[in-house]
């Protein structure tokens, strides 16, 4: 379908082999998404003149799983490589961050499986309404087994032990 163009003119992505039609990005969610993307873009970057960025940072882009899946995440942070024949696989991924302004029940309840399923170890859910930053890791069995809610101070993503992230700059 996408080959054919049938899908050009839609916002959709793949989720467990079905065709889900992605709500429209409103203002608040592409003013937090694009501020935090650029934020981990920084932080992820090059420490010393020498030193590579640590990881990618992509905004709306596909990753591809192997239980049907090929969800388009607000922000991704993945490892650094070539992905030019194929999109990052769960393997590549550090940590995946969605935002919700009226999809917060679809990316708690059926994202947060789609990811737990496949691995990936740690995914966050903004909560643009409440202000919120909901992280989930531990997958296991198909389900996050942690989960807890900042609305301020420092978080530490599990793969980079040594970066410092600001909470207020994810949500904000």
């Amino acid at each position: 379908m996408i080959e054919l163009g049938l899908l050009d003119d839609k916002r959709v992505e793949l989720l467990r082999g079905e065709i889900i039609e992605m709500v429209p990005e409103g203002t608040d969610h592409a003013d937090v998404n694009g501020d935090a993307h650029e934020y981990l873009i920084l932080l992820l970057g090059e420490r010393e003149a020498r030193c590579k960025h640590r990881a990618k940072v992509r905004k709306a882009a596909p990753i591809t799983l192997p239980n049907g899946s090929e969800p388009e995440p607000d922000i991704s942070v993945f490892q650094r490589r070539e992905y030019r024949s194929h999109h990052p696989y769960p393997e590549n991924i550090f940590w995946l961050i969605e935002y919700s302004d009226s999809t917060l029940k679809k990316d708690l309840e059926v994202n947060s499986k789609i990811y737990a399923e496949v691995g990936i170890r740690e995914y966050w859910v903004v909560n643009i309404q409440a202000n919120e930053l909901i992280v989930m890791r531990d997958p296991e069995d198909g389900e996050y087994q942690t989960e807890f809610r900042l609305k301020e101070g420092t978080i530490t993503p599990l793969s980079f032990q040594d970066l410092v992230t600001r909470v207020e700059r994810i949500i904000q």
